[in-house]
């Protein structure tokens, strides 16, 4: 594909109004997915049809995330286009429910469409038959993902069902409660999907690299939630479980109110150090992934515990959104591997 190409596939629908937070907007979206879909239908064969669909996701986690996107350069090409495969699958529904201007019933609408594409790629023969079906190339490509590495096909289903809790939000009574109901399909499972791509370092480990997945995976999303217990209540959403906040006699009506604010502090910092245990179990069990894949996942697990660390510091961490900057994210990530990173940005 030439670069003209993939630098107009950067910027899709690029006559569309930008989505508010620097993402895409639903048009653009759509612009992005009927310019792959056109040209992958008309490759010559499968292989050919996901590199399209690949280049295409490469572009959607540049645009979204600097962290993830760094560190997945660490990991070698044929599993890092599985990863952002990935990335484009679970990024898509996310913003259906984060970030497109729409009504409960048009977010259900999507995500309904989108399951049923995914549901139409699983049993398709191939990429192509599932794009000539009419499943959306993320979908597709994202289905050829499962079926390759044998993920377990209700794994995307329970992620599907954590992004529909999020249209009708409620709150959560404790912090088991946050990880069964909701961290599992909205993180745990997406830890799963990276450690079938990724691999065990011996075969009688998988079970090990999978729970070090679940660990991941739940500090990941703890991180993720402190970073925007602010922007989270202003959307009617709380992540911060009731029995905690009932401890530290906080109202979960109104976490922000400036007489609660140093025990709402209190319970995020609380729930920093359950992220922080969990990083460093996850750390513990780097070995039982395949070698090449090591270095990117300790980046990431540095680069985020380095963001935990911060959220845990700040003294005022709900007025104030984290983030870490990029002199530390650099060094989280190998010295001797930096010049991976320019040829990421050109897009190689």
């Amino acid at each position: 594909m030439e670069q003209a190409e993939l630098n107009q596939w950067a910027t899709p629908g690029a006559g569309s109004p930008p989505a508010p937070d620097g993402g895409w907007s639903e048009a653009q979206w759509e612009a992005l997915q009927r310019a792959v879909m056109t040209r992958a239908r008309a490759a010559g064969c499968d292989a050919a049809a996901e590199r399209l669909v690949v280049r295409a996701a490469r572009r959607v986690m540049r645009r979204y995330t600097t962290s993830f996107f760094m560190v997945s350069r660490f990991l070698p090409r044929p599993k890092r286009d599985q990863v952002e495969l990935i990335y484009a699958a679970v990024r898509y529904p996310d913003e259906v429910v984060d970030t497109f201007p729409l009504a409960p019933g048009e977010r259900e609408a999507r995500l309904e469409a989108w399951s049923a594409a995914y549901e139409l790629a699983l049993a398709a023969p191939s990429l192509r038959a599932a794009l000539a079906d009419g499943a959306t190339p993320f979908a597709a490509a994202f289905a050829q993902v499962v079926r390759r590495h044998e993920i377990p096909s209700g794994h995307y289903r329970a992620f599907l069902a954590a992004m529909r809790r999020d249209v009708a939000p409620r709150p959560f009574p404790t912090l088991a409660s946050l990880i069964d109901d909701y961290i599992h399909g909205s993180a745990i499972v997406v830890g799963f999907f990276l450690a079938y791509v990724y691999g065990p370092s011996s075969p009688g480990r998988m079970g090990e690299a999978l729970a070090a997945a679940r660990d991941l995976g739940i500090a990941l999303q703890l991180t993720n939630f402190l970073r925007d217990v602010g922007e989270d209540h202003r959307r009617g959403r709380l992540y911060l479980p009731l029995d905690m906040l009932a401890r530290a006699g906080v109202d979960p009506a109104d976490i922000t109110a400036p007489a609660l604010r140093p025990a709402a502090i209190a319970v995020v910092r609380e729930l920093a150090g359950v992220a922080a245990a969990h990083y460093a179990r996850a750390d513990a069990h780097l070995d039982a992934y395949a070698p090449d894949c090591r270095v990117a996942i300790k980046a990431c697990i540095d680069v985020y515990g380095r963001l935990n660390a911060r959220i845990a510091a700040c003294p005022d961490p709900i007025a104030r959104r984290q983030s870490v900057p990029l002199r530390e994210k650099l060094a989280s990530l190998p010295h001797s591997k930096y010049w991976r990173l320019p040829l990421a940005l050109i897009g190689a």
